[in-house]
């Protein structure tokens, strides 16, 4: 651990594991995210045993580019840890996600939506065109949204009938 100075880190669980696979020894670091299961591997034979790549492409498709951003102007981990992720894990509310939409050209992205950001775009849909709240348990709708990505976020009926009511009430 004491090779572990990259503020990186401060975006994973610190119980690591110690796991073997394919006869190789690896730490398994788990992300900090909510609802993310992933953990990213370093084995310990390779000569890249403390790379952060891997951790940082993590972060930016799991976090995003803002966050990647403002751990990159981190003067520690510490400073990672108590400023950036705690006020993330606190603080982002689905409000939040509604103040930074801005006007003009439509634009889509390339990597999968985090779960607020997933629940401020279907609460924004459900509202704007009227959808019922029970659409989200529509079995097409749940084809179309986890097609490749079975692990995909899809928040319940009740959740996106309370944050209807909490951004348009």
């Amino acid at each position: 651990m004491k090779e572990w100075n990259s503020s990186i880190y401060a975006f994973f669980d610190l119980t690591l594991a110690i796991e073997i696979i394919h006869g190789c020894h690896a730490h398994a670091f788990k992300c900090m995210a909510k609802v993310c299961k992933v953990q990213i591997c370093q084995f310990l034979n390779k000569k890249d045993a403390r790379s952060t790549g891997n951790m940082q492409k993590h972060v930016k498709s799991c976090w995003g580019d803002e966050v990647l951003q403002a751990y990159d102007d981190a003067n520690n981990a510490e400073e990672v840890q108590t400023k950036i992720i705690t006020s993330i894990l606190h603080s982002r509310s689905i409000t939040a996600s509604f103040e930074c939409k801005g006007k003009g050209k439509v634009t889509y992205l390339h990597r999968q939506h985090t779960c607020t950001k997933t629940k401020a775009e279907l609460v924004c849909w459900v509202a704007e065109s009227l959808r019922p709240f029970n659409i989200v348990k529509d079995r097409g709708f749940q084809c179309l949204m986890k097609t490749g990505r079975l692990e995909y976020y899809i928040p319940s009926p009740q959740t996106i009938s309370h944050d209807v009511k909490l951004v348009f009430a």
